[in-house]
């Protein structure tokens, strides 16, 4: 085979993205990398209105995107958006599984029924939904790239005074769950990857950022900077295409520096 130019391997034209959590944050702006390269989108999460808005924000951008409401905490609803999706939009070729959820409280006090919660969701869901759309498409095709958004919170501790005991866990199982999954799932010639956020200014770290102190944060990363709108693009396209053909098993941190400084 002929080797392709650059342009030709970051190219996702013809291709169908799926990506949960897709509404607002890390997951619309992933959502963007993946449609200004070429892909349709079919985002999801709880939430219709905040849907409507993201699918019109990507549309006024020119690309081809549509939404389904969907819990990916309930398996019901994890079935019902894989077989909506396969059916409006035809074969699944990326499929990012974002969305998630967080609890703060020291380990001591921390509830039972709110450690189940966010375990369900950051990696049951991921789960479920990554065998749902393997089994009714990606391993037919023997095809995909699957996503995973872990966090460096998966990576070990936290700095003093952020105690999110269970979504550190979660996200430690996510990168393992994706080492997992790659290694049985590449005789389908399906790639399994992770990207590990550092800190981006969202809706869910907002009461971080406000605890922690977002100068504090910013001087104790190497680059002096938090993530920011465009941070997680190049990365998500490099899994998602034919560029990282032979990336499988493997995650990277995106956090201007701060896992080097912690040891992750």
């Amino acid at each position: 085979m002929q080797a392709r130019k650059i342009q030709q391997l970051f190219d996702l034209t013809g291709k169908t993205a799926l990506i949960t959590g897709g509404s607002r944050g890390l997951g619309l702006q992933l959502a963007h990398a993946l449609g200004e390269a070429g892909a349709k989108i079919m985002l999801s999460s709880r939430k219709a209105s905040d849907l409507e808005e993201a699918a019109a924000d990507l549309q006024a951008a020119g690309i081809d995107a549509r939404w389904i409401a969907a819990d990916c905490a309930k398996e019901a609803d994890i079935h019902r958006l894989a077989d909506e999706t396969l059916q409006r939009m035809g074969d699944v070729d990326i499929l990012v599984n974002n969305a998630g959820a967080a609890w703060g409280a020291p380990a001591e006090d921390h509830p039972a029924e709110a450690w189940d919660k966010v375990m369900n969701l950051n990696v049951r869901g991921y789960f479920l939904l990554s065998q749902r759309i393997a089994k009714k498409s990606m391993i037919g095709k023997q095809n995909g790239s699957i996503i995973n958004i872990a966090s460096i919170a998966g990576l070990g501790g936290n700095p003093s005074g952020m105690n999110t005991i269970a979504y550190n866990t979660s996200k430690g199982a996510v990168i393992n769950f994706t080492r997992a999954l790659a290694a049985e799932w590449g005789k389908y010639n399906i790639r399994v990857n992770a990207i590990c956020p550092g800190f981006f200014p969202s809706k869910m770290t907002a009461g971080t950022l406000e605890a922690l102190g977002e100068d504090k944060l910013k001087a104790h990363a190497p680059l002096k900077r938090l993530g920011d709108d465009e941070d997680l693009k190049g990365l998500c396209l490099l899994y998602a295409s034919a560029a990282g053909k032979h990336i499988t098993g493997q995650w990277l941190a995106v956090d201007g520096g701060v896992s080097v400084i912690t040891g992750g």
